[in-house]
């Protein structure tokens, strides 16, 4: 089986590179570890696979918690970023969205619709 991990972005931040990469290390991470509360045995078959990440984007917050719902009615960890507010945003912000790893079909599911970053 093929698995993904997920992360999505708010599109109308507009971002610097570098701080849009600290952002998705940080929803990576953060779903990772609800992945591996979640399915020890499905976060291992991912590595096994070489860790496939895809990074999306999503015009702003509603489509993130849109997004979120929908991937924990689909048995997907999630978890969202909100950011600290000590460079570019105010404290607080919602920048991303980390989701998997998971099966990439039913990650699809969730995620198919968007667009890549």
């Amino acid at each position: 089986m093929e698995f993904k991990q997920c992360i999505v972005v708010r599109e109308d931040l507009k971002l610097s590179s570098g701080k849009l990469a600290v952002q998705v290390a940080h929803a990576a991470v953060m779903a990772l570890e609800r992945a591996e509360k979640m399915d020890k045995s499905a976060v291992a078959d991912w590595k096994a696979e070489g860790q496939k990440k895809v990074v999306l984007k999503v015009s702003g917050v509603p489509d993130l918690f849109r997004i979120r719902e929908d991937a924990e009615r689909a048995g997907i960890p999630s978890a969202i970023v909100a950011d600290a507010g000590l460079t570019e945003i105010p404290p607080g912000t919602i920048t991303a969205l980390g989701l998997g790893p998971a099966p990439s079909k039913q990650m699809d599911k969730v995620t198919g619709r968007l667009k890549l970053v």
